[in-house]
Formats: structure tokens, C-alpha cells, sequence
């Protein structure tokens, strides 16, 4: 065992606070671990002769070092392009760079190293990996989200999944530019934002939701605050008043957690004028339909559905993990939802589009909770129209007949 895992496991027992003089000076990590800066330790331990370019490099090295990546990986994630690092095994390394999954060509060697990876990455994230523990789930510094699992759990070798977040989003004209959404639509989604519409954004996982949220909180006007929870806080609109809650997980003693649903409480006593929740995945769906149902209008959320009309099928579900009947959700939803956005993710001769593909309108069928389509858009961008579409242009307040050709 070298000098820094010793000090580190001594630490971690509580029988050292600080490394032995002449350890540190052996070791560059025990250095920055001591409290000297990673550029100060660059520079005593580089060659005096070592030129700037040479300098910036040696600290990227040790940098991607401290966090736990090496040097090879961090310099996938700091692709600005990547949205994911996929690893299935020493050598099955795959990355997303908005054009599908492709493998890259990078080893680690055997499946030791592989594991002694996703452990240190665990541990950067502040969370237990082992044996006993052999599923971790957190976000690492620079808000990239870790998900690790250990054999035999995951067989034959370790799991992990890196998700990049986006340094700066789209914004709506760019999202309007590059056809995510339509010309003809985006009148009809600037009115859902003006008129204080409750909407949700349903989707597949990476089909854009997140991003379209984004974008669309930038409509709002400034003088309005806006209180996002998330997960993992993903949402980065260019707004002047914008209040992030982030959801917290237990810590290693299953003690601390703070979940969504204790967030959406607390956002409703801040006096919002909008309330946002990233993804709505459990039982905090209770929580968000009270906000709606109680004077906060222009709520928006997302939530993982394939079209517009399972998402109130989707929403029965997640009631039901927070004890509420199918009536009771059907009702809220009525009461206080005015229509759902679909973006879809298409993939066609190797490109990747993103784009909004439906828009729907909860309604009451014969007991049972549903969505119904107003408007169909096509990868093409023309809009079709629904048996919904009269109730979404009353929403609106527009004239939807000029907009959209009849289905």
C-alpha cells in the first residue's frame, strides 16, 4: 500500500488528520490532499525548463487524476459534444455525442482496474460501494450523474454510467432554429408559457425534455420567480429569478435524506409565481398536482412517457406509489393540468433529431383518466390536428384551424 492510501485509510479511521512532512513531499497528491493548490504542486514538481503548454497539461493530468477519471476518460467528458460514457467492461466503452451510441477504443486493462474505477468514482460522489453496497447512484463534482453496479449484480464485469450535463443549453430560438420545435408550433408554445399554462413535458430518457424545459423557462418574464427542484440540478435558463432546490439522497448510515416531495412543500411556501419539477418519477407526482390544484399556475414538469396519451396512465402509476386511487388523480389532473407536450428523439442514416411530436389534452373518458391529441406534428414540422385541438386553441387563446391541417 503506497503512502497516500495509507494516509487516506488513517484518515478515514480517524487516526491521522494530516500526512507526515516527508510522505508529502514523495507524494503530489498527499500535497493538494494537505491543502496546497494543484497548480502550486504543477509547479514545484515540474522540470524548471517546462514551457506553459507543457505546465496547463501536467495540471489537467493531475487534475483528472484527483477526480477519480484518469486521464483518458476525463478527456471524454470534457468533450463538450458527449452527453454519456457508457462502460459495460474493461473494453466496452461507449459515448453518446448527440449522434447515437458509438464505442470508442479506450482499455482499462482488466476488470481490477475497471472496479477499482467505479469505487473511487463512488467515493467522489460521496457514496458507499462495496460488496455490501453494490449499487451507487450520485453526482460527481461538475455535475455529472454516476450510476455503478458491482458484479455479480451486474455480470461479468462492473457497470458504469456516466450522464455529462450540458455546460449551456439551448435556447428557445435556437430551438425553434434547429426545428426541435416547429415554426407552426412555436406560437402555441409561447402562449402555453404567457397564459400560465400547467403543462408536462413527457418523453423517453435523453429524448430532450430537460432541454426543452430549459428553454422554455427563458419565456417567462423576469419580474416572476421560479422555483426549479430537481434531482440533480440540470435546469440553467438565462433567468434573473431563479431559486434551485436539489433533492438529497441517505448518507451511508441511511440517515439525511430529503426527498422531492419535501421539496415541493417547501417551494410552495416561497412564494413562487412558477414551480418547475425536473423529472417526476414517484410519489412526489401528490405534491405537484396540490401545487397546481392550489393558485400556482404556469407549473411545468417532466416525466417519462412515449406519447401524449400514456402519460395519464404514467401519472395513475406514480399516484398510486403515493396512495392515491385512480378518481383522486383523474381529478386533480382535470382540475389542474392543461396539456401535455411529446418530444421524441429520431434517429435516421446515422443522425440524431430531437423534436416536439405531439400535444394533447387531459380529459375524463367514461371513469377513466386520458389525454387526447389536439395537435400531431410531423418530422417534417407540419401540424396536424386532434380531436383536442379545439380545447388546446381555447387555451391558448388562437385560432388554431390557419396552423394545422385536419388529421
Amino acid at each position: 500500500m503506497n503512502a497516500f492510501k495509507k494516509w487516506r485509510l488513517a484518515l478515514t479511521r480517524g487516526t491521522v488528520s494530516q500526512p507526515p512532512d516527508s510522505q508529502i513531499n514523495r507524494d503530489p497528491r498527499l500535497l493538494v490532499a494537505s491543502g496546497t493548490a494543484p497548480a502550486e504542486v504543477i509547479r514545484r514538481e515540474s522540470a524548471p525548463t517546462a514551457g506553459t503548454a507543457q505546465l496547463l497539461g501536467n495540471l489537467a493530468a493531475m487534475n483528472s487524476q484527483l477526480s477519480g477519471f484518469g486521464p483518458h476518460l476525463a478527456a471524454l467528458l470534457q468533450d463538450p459534444q458527449v452527453t454519456d460514457v457508457l462502460i459495460n467492461g474493461p473494453q466496452q466503452v461507449w459515448v453518446d455525442s448527440g449522434r447515437g451510441l458509438c464505442k470508442t477504443k479506450l482499455n482499462f486493462g482488466s476488470p481490477a482496474n475497471l472496479r477499482s474505477l467505479a469505487v473511487r468514482l463512488a467515493g467522489a460522489a460521496g457514496k458507499r460501494l462495496d460488496d455490501a453496497a453494490p449499487i451507487a447512484d450520485g453526482t460527481l463534482p461538475g455535475g455529472i450523474r454516476l450510476h455503478a453496479v458491482l458484479p455479480p449484480l451486474a455480470s461479468p464485469y462492473p457497470v458504469i454510467s456516466l450522464r455529462c450535463p450540458r455546460a449551456k443549453g439551448l435556447n428557445f430560438t435556437q430551438l425553434v432554429e434547429s426545428g426541435t420545435v416547429s415554426t407552426a408550433l412555436a406560437p402555441v408554445v409561447t402562449a402555453l408559457i404567457s397564459r400560465r399554462a400547467s403543462c408536462f413535458i413527457s418523453g423517453s430518457t435523453g429524448s430532450g425534455k430537460t432541454t426543452l424545459l430549459s428553454a422554455l423557462l427563458e419565456l417567462v418574464p423576469p419580474n416572476q420567480r421560479i422555483v426549479c427542484i430537481e434531482e440533480v440540478s440540470e435546469l440553467f435558463p438565462s433567468h434573473p429569478h431563479l431559486v434551485h432546490l436539489q433533492e438529497r439522497s441517505a448518507n451511508v448510515q441511511g440517515v439525511g435524506a430529503v426527498p422531492m416531495s419535501t421539496l415541493v412543500r417547501a417551494a410552495m411556501r416561497m412564494r413562487p409565481d412558477r414551480i418547475v419539477l425536473g423529472e417526476c418519477r414517484g410519489s412526489e407526482v401528490r405534491e405537484v398536482l396540490s401545487a397546481m390544484n392550489t393558485g400556482h399556475e404556469g407549473t411545468w414538469a417532466t416525466v417519462h412517457a412515449n406519447a401524449v396519451t400514456e402519460v395519464p396512465a404514467r401519472l395513475v402509476a406514480l399516484g398510486a406509489l403515493a396512495l392515491m386511487p385512480e378518481s383522486t388523480v383523474g381529478a386533480q389532473v382535470i382540475a389542474g393540468v392543461d396539456a401535455f407536450l411529446q418530444i421524441r428523439r429520431l434517429t435516421e442514416q446515422g443522425s440524431t433529431r430531437r423534436y416536439i411530436s405531439e400535444v394533447g389534452v387531459p380529459i375524463w373518458d367514461h371513469s377513466h383518466l386520458a389525454a387526447q391529441l389536439a395537435l400531431k406534428v410531423t418530422s417534417a414540422g407540419q401540424l396536424l390536428r386532434g380531436a383536442g385541438y379545439r380545447k388546446l386553441s381555447e387555451l391558448v387563446d388562437m385560432d388554431l384551424d390557419h396552423l394545422a391541417e385536419v388529421s
